[in-house]
């Protein structure tokens, strides 16, 4: 049952994010028709039509792919390195330094100076936590030091990020921080897909060439390395590839919480205890989610400005909560 469960899951999977895909480019507040939504972007006919849906609406909902698809992944990947379905890609300390990062850029006009200048902030900051974790975890430590070293890094950015709020003069631009720190895929173009897109691909395949260790991992990191799993190599190509997918989905969208924990979770009774099969299964529901989510905040409230991360945190902490009652029952 399980198997053939498996084999069915990928391609709803697949459907359900081209359905979602669609319907997010035909969702929006300028009151177009599919069909004319549609003329206009194949073809390029009418000038505004054409402008919302190959510069706004388009862009959106790629991001949204490539987000989902990053932060799913790197959830699923976490969880089978630690062995424990209440890890998310947050543990490490990556997506709040990269939120630092981003955050010193605005508070300073950086990020005004020029328009690439905010997504790099964020992915340097996340580049700046990678290094700090390889360096305390240290050569020899294993998962309990990971973690850690991240939960210590994770502190201290959001030690920083209060500290660079509290003494900013320009209430505007602690305004405009809070605001983006909550999330979201408006106001996004092809840039924003074009600086995302190269980091993230490598953390893709970074993570997806650790199907075979994670499975091995399963048994436990003494069963592993008898079974030729070289454990230091997995846990540095585990690092950079979550580092490389977090960092780039913060950098572009902003922070966005529990999708890494909870789409795991859902589809993990689909493909059983394989994180191999877990982690490409988990990047095409973290996709589905996403772009569900954002299309929710364009219908929930029109008239207001929903941001992505506030919807999922509302959606993601009731699950996360059942998530501790359920293992906490089970003696997890």
């Amino acid at each position: 049952m399980t198997r053939t469960m498996s084999r069915a899951l990928f391609p709803l999977l697949i459907a359900l994010v081209a359905i979602l895909f669609f319907v997010s480019l035909l969702t929006g507040p300028a009151g177009f028709g599919p069909g004319e939504s549609l003329r206009a972007l194949i073809s390029g006919q009418g000038d505004a039509v054409t402008l919302v849906m190959r510069e706004i609406r388009l862009p959106r909902a790629i991001l949204g792919i490539l987000v989902g698809l990053s932060l799913g992944m790197s959830g699923a990947a976490l969880q089978g390195y630690l062995r424990n379905p209440l890890a998310e890609p947050g543990l490490i300390g990556v997506s709040g330094s990269a939120a630092l990062g981003a955050v010193i850029a605005l508070q300073t006009g950086i990020a005004a100076s020029f328009a690439l200048a905010l997504p790099l902030a964020a992915l340097t900051g996340a580049l700046i936590a990678t290094l700090l974790i390889l360096a305390l975890a240290g050569p020899r430590g294993g998962s309990l030091t990971l973690i850690l070293a991240g939960i210590a890094i994770s502190a201290l950015a959001s030690a920083l990020l209060s500290l660079v709020l509290n003494l900013s003069p320009n209430p505007f631009a602690v305004s405009e921080t809070i605001f983006w720190m909550l999330g979201s895929l408006s106001d996004r173009s092809f840039t924003h897909v074009w600086i995302a897109l190269p980091f993230m691909a490598i953390g893709w395949a970074l993570l997806l060439s650790l199907g075979r260790s994670l499975d091995a991992l399963t048994l436990g990191e003494d069963a592993a390395s008898a079974l030729g799993i070289r454990l230091k190599h997995t846990r540095l190509t585990l690092i950079v590839g979550i580092a490389a997918c977090v960092g780039a989905a913060t950098a572009v969208a902003g922070a966005i919480g529990f999708v890494g924990l909870v789409v795991p979770h859902i589809l993990r009774p689909f493909v059983g205890a394989r994180p191999g099969r877990l982690m490409p299964a988990s990047a095409l529901g973290g996709a589905a989610l996403v772009l569900a989510a954002d299309i929710a905040t364009r219908l929930i409230l029109p008239e207001r400005d929903l941001k992505l991360g506030v919807l999922m945190a509302i959606v993601g902490a009731p699950l996360f909560l059942h998530l501790i009652y359920k293992t906490r029952r089970e003696g997890i």
